[in-house]
């Protein structure tokens, strides 16, 4: 039987890579054979791409940028996703397409014919089962983001960018559910962690069970 593809979206700052671990962890303790990864960086290709790209000082041409997030997901969708859901498993990514159609796409200004051949190419096509889109606004990101970068956390090139890029990005996610509310459940991330972790759990576990 094949496994579930999840994957986690949101703006910087959102917490949803706090949520994967979170959620993974009690899926585990439930049972579950599940598969945790992110975009970019899930493989050791995709993470040499994810230094290459997110810690350097170096200018990135948008071009370059959008084709270093496909040339990951590539190698990630060959070599890590679809072996892991062929073996039915549960594999929840912190970040896929999604991101590309929303960053590149809308924050960099790439058409919309572009954002989806270089999506089709990478992905073959494969869609997630379950999307969990992790909303915030963008002021309470931006705070959380420098307030993590305060504590010691290391910068990568997209904490340098201004409210209005992010609200580009925050905005066109929006536009991805309305085209596809079946796939996606919006979960208000400006509350607590614990709560959360208690929402998203709770649709977890609801889908899975179907």
């Amino acid at each position: 039987m094949r496994g579930k593809f999840i994957t986690f979206e949101g703006i910087d700052g959102s917490g949803k890579s706090t949520q994967v671990r979170l959620l993974a962890d009690d899926l585990r303790f439930r049972g579950f054979n599940v598969l945790t990864t992110q975009q970019p960086g899930g493989t050791p290709l995709g993470r040499r791409l994810r230094e290459a790209f997110l810690d350097t000082e170096e200018n990135i041409a948008p071009m370059a940028e959008l084709l270093l997030f496909a040339a990951d997901r590539a190698q990630h969708v060959e070599f890590l996703i679809k072996p892991a859901l062929a073996e039915g498993r549960i594999v929840i990514s912190d970040r896929y397409a999604d991101a590309t159609v929303a960053y590149q796409g809308a924050g960099r200004g790439f058409s919309q014919t572009v954002i989806k051949q270089v999506v089709q190419l990478a992905t073959g096509g494969l869609k997630p089962d379950l999307t969990l889109f992790f909303d915030i606004p963008v002021g309470i990101s931006l705070q959380r983001t420098h307030k993590r970068n305060e504590m010691g956390e290391l910068k990568n090139r997209l904490d340098k960018e201004n409210s209005e890029f992010y609200e580009r990005v925050r905005n066109a996610y929006h536009e991805i559910i309305a085209k596809e509310p079946k796939r996606f459940r919006v979960i208000d991330a400006s509350a607590s962690v614990e709560e959360v972790h208690a929402k998203s759990l709770e649709i977890l576990i609801d889908f899975l069970k179907k």
